[in-house]
């Protein structure tokens, strides 16, 4: 039985497709159209997804959450807050009336458009939101039991949801409904720092090691009022999203003592203290939902979903907290996940399949994307007018390594094409961890971004425990903060508490100073030789040279562009970036070797993320 999952109209729209229970393949949209976060029905993603369906019939299609609820949320927002707001609803009716309240008969036609098959109604099916996040992450889960924890932005009503997975069976226990959200609560605080919401959280959380949380209690006494167990209320008097197009108004702003910081606009100690402060209240409150749910259910394993669950350092405390045995996070943790949830509650929970539990587990290490054959990587590279070698797998690692170890960055291109939003190792950029200039290098001459973020290692997994706390006995999708252990560190906790700001960034404080942040903390992934078998030689081969187990490891894109997807894409970066070298499968590209004329800069044409 196949049956293929959508997420679309909102953000991140992406398929995926499931057969017999088992995922086969999934993909944002984005990744094809080359438009970061496309809204659009993913049709490239659908089309890639039905070509491993090998002339067979899918059986379902499920969207990932039901618009008349949502809809009835929208309508009951604005009277609560009614007249104010009534421009923003205005706007945002006509799409409803033309497009979402349609749902299914706009579905039918664009499956219709695409595949020349016309669904029935009863092969069109609609999964809640929160249910498919949570289907999402304790599915593909190795837990034959767990709790689940789903925080987010807002889906039709729930924000935060727990629900219980025992065998096939899902149900959602309970909720905190909108305008209540721990992931609005932060996204407040991404736009107010000048960054984009939806993509700019990652920033907010990177910013945060170099301040002070002195905001802490301000947010606690005015913003939101937390319980025991974590449930919260926000109060409503210092946000905009219920009726505005901004996230926050201006008491909130007048709160803190400073108008929002400018996109772009210089970033100072207090944008540190600010975020430094939302991370610690959202870190607490996630604390204290996993201790309570932990006594409350007696359940010893805990999967967690939704767009908040990327915070690998709320992960890490979680992880090392120890009220759940073991943690498992849904890779692809965001709406585009959602694709994949919802397929995978319907075959559960609609045709009532009884589920295999996969170990490790059941995303395939996330390579879930295109690949790309020797003969359409050469008909791309000679199209592009590329010059290469080919070069066998011995000669391969070993160059490859040798060239990482004298400070050259590598793009690295190999096998399907991760799911989700992080890269790991399959669509990589790549550079030698002990060089204490190679993260300023790659954020400002590769990724064309700010030059305080900080990069994550890759880590033979084998090796992993010999240089990190790990609070996590494994991290593969990148998803838990590990602190540097202190045999490999430079610099005394003392010393790093007192230059810890800013201004302090490129100070080295280990062995492998590229990325170890401010707070001597790393976003570790570990690579198994099982799992991805090309990345864990390459690393293999970096660690015989050097005795480094690991190498950074940054998505293959520039600044506000999605991870590239095809040859073209990865040869195109390479060309507008200082990368000095791309390895695409087996094919090697210098670029000293190139055609100067075909460097672009390309750059330009992407807004700040």
């Amino acid at each position: 039985m196949y049956i293929l999952g959508i997420s679309a109209y909102y953000h991140d729209s992406a398929a995926a497709l499931i057969r017999n229970g088992v995922v086969v393949a999934a993909a944002q949209e984005e990744r094809f159209t080359r438009r970061k976060q496309d809204a659009a029905f993913p049709g490239s993603a659908v089309r890639f997804c039905l070509d491993a369906v090998q002339g067979n019939s899918v059986d379902y299609v499920v969207f990932y959450d039901k618009p008349l609820l949502k809809f009835e949320r929208l309508l009951e927002t604005y009277l609560s807050f009614a007249p104010k707001g009534f421009a923003s609803f205005r706007a945002g009716l006509p799409v409803w009336a033309k497009e979402k309240l349609f749902l299914r008969s706009l579905l039918t036609k664009e499956l219709h458009t695409l595949t020349g098959v016309r669904f029935a109604d009863e092969q069109i099916l609609f999964s809640e939101h929160h249910l498919s996040h949570a289907a999402s992450a304790f599915y593909p889960s190795p837990f034959d039991d767990a709790a689940v924890l789903t925080m987010d932005g807002v889906g039709e009503w729930a924000t935060t949801s727990v629900s219980i997975g025992h065998g096939r069976e899902l149900k959602i226990v309970r909720d905190i409904p909108f305008p209540h959200s721990l992931g609005l609560l932060y996204s407040a605080f991404t736009s107010y720092a000048g960054f984009r919401v939806n993509s700019g959280e990652y920033k907010l959380m990177g910013l945060a090691p170099y301040g002070v949380p002195r905001f802490a209690s301000t947010i606690r006494e005015h913003l939101v009022d937390v319980k025991p167990d974590g449930s919260f209320r926000l109060n409503q008097r210092y946000f905009n999203y219920c009726t505005g197009l901004s996230m926050t108004n201006q008491r909130f702003h007048d709160l803190f003592g400073r108008p929002p910081r400018l996109p772009e606009a210089a970033l100072d100690d207090f944008h540190a203290d600010v975020a430094a402060s939302i991370q610690e209240v959202t870190e607490d409150i996630t604390l204290r939902m996993t201790r309570a749910l932990a006594k409350e259910t007696g359940q010893k394993n805990i999967c967690l979903a939704g767009g908040v669950a990327l915070n690998c350092v709320a992960n890490g405390k979680i992880a090392a907290d120890g009220a759940f045995e073991n943690v498992w996070i849904q890779p692809a943790a965001g709406d585009a996940g959602g694709s994949l949830g919802a397929a995978l509650a319907a075959y559960h929970l609609h045709v009532k399949a009884e589920r295999q539990v996969q170990r490790p587990d059941g995303m395939s290490a996330g390579s879930l994307g295109p690949n790309y054959s020797p003969a359409e990587i050469e008909a791309a590279l000679k199209a592009a007018g590329a010059r290469y070698k080919v070069t066998s797998d011995e000669a391969l690692f070993e160059e490859t390594a040798r060239a990482l170890a004298e400070g050259e960055v590598v793009g690295w291109f190999q096998g399907r094409m991760e799911f989700g939003p992080r890269a790991l190792g399959f669509r990589s950029i790549l550079g030698d961890p002990r060089r204490p200039d190679m993260q300023r290098k790659l954020n400002l001459k590769i990724k064309f971004r700010e030059s305080f973020r900080p990069f994550a290692p890759s880590v033979l997994a084998e090796e992993a425990h010999a240089w990190f706390d790990t609070p996590a006995p494994d991290s593969p999708y990148m998803l838990t903060v590990s602190g540097v252990s202190e045999r490999h560190r430079t610099m005394t906790s003392l010393h790093a508490e007192t230059h810890h700001k800013l201004e302090h960034q490129h100070l080295i404080r280990s062995t492998i100073p590229a990325v170890t942040h401010t707070d001597f903390s790393s976003r570790v992934q570990t690579v198994h030789a099982e799992q991805n078998p090309r990345y864990h030689r390459l690393l293999k081969a970096f660690h015989q040279i050097t005795d480094c187990p690991m190498l950074i490891n940054t998505s293959f894109n520039v600044r506000n562009e999605p991870i590239v997807c095809t040859p073209r894409d990865a040869f195109a970066c390479f060309m507008a970036t200082d990368m000095d070298r791309l390895v695409i499968g087996n094919f090697v590209l210098d670029k000293t070797e190139q055609d100067s004329a075909l460097a672009v800069n390309y750059a330009s044409s992407f807004e700040m993320d």
